[in-house]
């Protein structure tokens, strides 16, 4: 039953004295092992915004401007792809409360689409979407960190990928070690892009009332001429600039409250972060032309150098702290969806295995950080990232749709939010418009990244359907497991049952202590 979610675990009898023995004094503590409900109002707030705000509004703005051609065209197109991100939220709240899962939209598809919709979904996700862009992220703090001792030259390309390495390490550390933790560095490091940009804000409304390109008969001047193909693009890189806006989804279990705060932190974030892009891209064209901005590898850094003077170094060292803060929101949600998978019998069980007392998935974590560890050796990350990002826009609508789908299937089921029709309506909308021209724009990247995801029709059929695998394969598996005498974790239920006379799912205890 979908509406009873992630039920409270119960611990299975020992079946053996010797299982026995070894959880005499913890069977209370193991009774109670889950990820525990430690994600408040603000930090929530904290994990929308921080990964939303990665390094893009410092560093890159410039692809809306490019594609609008005009200042004024280029604010509202970031005005209504954020009013669109804020209806693709209000969807996504719905749901959240509706299927209160860890998992996000792995989750809703899954349960709404079916394993297979649902497995190809993790898939892309496994595969490359979370692996390419936390090690991008890395790579973009680490050339910010560096690039002060290096002001005549690049820095070395093994410099970035050691320090990117290193920052991801960390990180993986800090989350594996505290829930707390990993939110308290998540808040810290959100209050501290917001300040910056907060700055960026403030020093553009000083310069406003003199500036040429804010005047409203100057706004709209063309530096190229306009082109609807061109227009359509800028939308869709305006719409790239939110990504991360259904972040919490994914961390569902571990809020506290979630019919509350889940619906409420979108609706705080969502409007801060479209108001912040808003003014900072004001901002911005009050320090620069759009010229100057667009040749501009680096905005805020440019903007930092006209405008503050002796306080320039605040700039890059904001992008640096941004994008430190973007790889701990990314680490921590996406080993929260790889847990998800493997609780559902989608990903290795390993994968589903918490720690018996920081209550924290490290084997997820691990392995979201080994997985993105490799990709920082390889040289093909940005390609990528452009072959799948059409797939994941693809799944924004899919789980969009599904909230339609869910309407007709069980219109009687409990829905804590329950929003008009009209906004899913709206949201695919949008996205069917989107996705029909980047069909058409760009053919063969889309081509790529639906083979990309397809290669895991085979392996959902060889992994997760067939049921009679040879019993070597079993043995194997089994031998993985054993892993968690290392890390002094316990396997959460495999699989949620779906019998409505199954009040809690079993906590399966390993003999780890």
């Amino acid at each position: 039953n979908m509406t009873d979610g992630p039920r409270q675990r119960g611990s299975a009898a020992p079946s053996t004295s010797e299982d026995a023995a070894a959880d005499t004094g913890d069977a209370a503590g193991q009774s109670s092992v889950a990820l525990k409900k430690e994600i408040g109002l603000v930090s929530a707030c904290g994990i929308i915004v921080g990964n939303i705000i990665g390094s893009g509004i410092f560093v890159s703005p410039k692809g809306v401007l490019e594609n609008a051609s005009s200042v004024g065209l280029a604010l509202i197109v970031w005005i209504i792809t954020g009013v669109i991100t804020a209806i693709g939220a209000l969807c996504y709240a719905e749901l959240g409360v509706t299927i209160p899962k860890s998992g996000g939209d792995y989750s809703y598809v899954k349960d709404i689409f079916g394993g297979l919709a649902g497995f190809l979904r993790l898939w892309i996700a496994v595969l490359v979407i979370y692996p390419t862009n936390q090690a991008v992220i890395a790579l973009t703090f680490s050339n910010y960190v560096l690039q002060p001792l290096f002001p005549t030259c690049f820095p070395p390309e093994n410099g970035l990928r050691l320090l990117a390495a290193i920052c991801l390490l960390l990180l993986t550390w800090v989350n594996c070690a505290s829930v707390r933790w990993a939110t308290r560095v998540q808040d810290v490091f959100t209050a501290g892009k917001l300040l910056a940009l907060i700055l960026i804000i403030i020093m553009g409304i000083i310069q406003i009332c003199e500036y040429y390109w804010l005047e409203p008969a100057n706004a709209f001047e063309p530096f190229q001429d306009y082109d609807v193909g061109l227009i359509a693009l800028a939308f869709l890189q305006g719409s790239f600039a939110y990504g991360g806006w259904n972040f919490l989804n994914y961390v569902t279990e571990e809020l506290v409250d979630p019919y509350v705060n889940l619906p409420r932190a979108i609706f705080i974030s969502i409007p801060l972060v479209t108001f912040v892009y808003v003014f900072a891209n004001i901002a911005y064209v009050t320090a620069m032309s759009p010229q100057e901005l667009l040749a501009s590898n680096a905005v805020a850094v440019t903007f930092g150098e006209n405008l503050l003077g002796v306080m320039s170094w605040i700039m890059p060292i904001s992008v640096a702290l941004s994008t430190f803060g973007g790889v701990n929101g990314s680490l921590f949600t996406s080993s929260r969806l790889f847990f998800a998978g493997a609780r559902e019998g989608h990903l290795p069980s390993l994968l589903a295995m918490i720690h018996v007392k920081r209550c924290t998935p490290i084997p997820a974590l691990l392995f979201t950080c080994i997985s993105t560890l490799l990709m920082l050796c390889t040289s093909d990350m940005y390609t990528l990232i452009n072959y799948v990002g059409f797939i994941n826009y693809l799944f924004y609508g899919v789980t969009v749709a599904g909230q339609i789908v869910l309407r007709i299937k069980q219109p009687d089921m409990h829905r804590p939010i329950k929003i008009s029709l009209v906004w899913p309506v709206i949201y695919l909308l949008f996205w069917a418009f989107l996705l029909i021209f980047s069909l058409y724009s760009e053919p063969v990247v889309c081509g790529i990244g639906l083979a990309i995801m397809l290669t895991g029709v085979p392996v959902y059929f060889l992994g997760v359907y067939w049921d009679n695998k040879p019993q070597c394969f079993n043995t194997f598996v089994g031998e993985l497991n054993t892993v968690q005498r290392c890390v002094n974790s316990v396997y959460t239920a495999g699989k949620i049952e779906e019998e409505e006379e199954e009040e809690g799912a079993l906590l399966h205890a390993c003999d780890c202590l």
